[in-house]
């Protein structure tokens, strides 16, 4: 049976290990000129239709603020990774869309980040990697 200091503690663990863990993939994407929270809106970017989506979206799917993304996305838009663009149905719209050259540095980050994942991971197998994922799922995590 679970207590409320056992959830705690899970809670607290979450945050600490999610923490550290950003901060070393922060560490290997910078060589490529991004961070790991550019890496996630390259990626939902390269998943989404058209390669484009609304801030909004962007932001619930990376649990960030409309705003914090906004903030985000003014340097990539500056360096050419992403751009504006209007939408069609409605003009009040504006959409964020993946540039070539965000598709290319997307290709080399998810390499880095899929190398990185392989090593942080090997101690796990796959059930445990599974198990685990389903307990986030549970949590309310935005999964991918």
């Amino acid at each position: 049976m679970k207590t409320t200091e056992t959830s705690l503690r899970l809670f607290l663990n979450l945050h600490t290990t999610q923490a550290i863990l950003a901060k070393k993939f922060d560490a290997r994407l910078s060589m490529l000129g991004i961070s790991l929270n550019e890496f996630m809106i390259l990626y939902h970017l390269q998943h989404a239709p058209e390669e484009k989506m609304r801030r909004i979206d962007l932001a619930h799917k990376i649990g960030m603020s409309a705003s914090g993304v906004t903030r985000m996305l003014a340097p990539m838009e500056k360096i050419g990774l992403v751009q504006k663009e209007a939408n069609a149905r409605d003009a009040r719209v504006r959409l964020v869309k993946l540039t070539s050259t965000g598709q290319n540095v997307y290709k080399d980050a998810k390499t880095t980040m899929e190398e990185a994942a392989e090593w942080f991971l090997t101690s796990s197998s796959e059930t445990d990697i599974a198990q685990f994922t389903g307990m986030l799922r549970t949590l309310g995590g935005n999964l991918i």
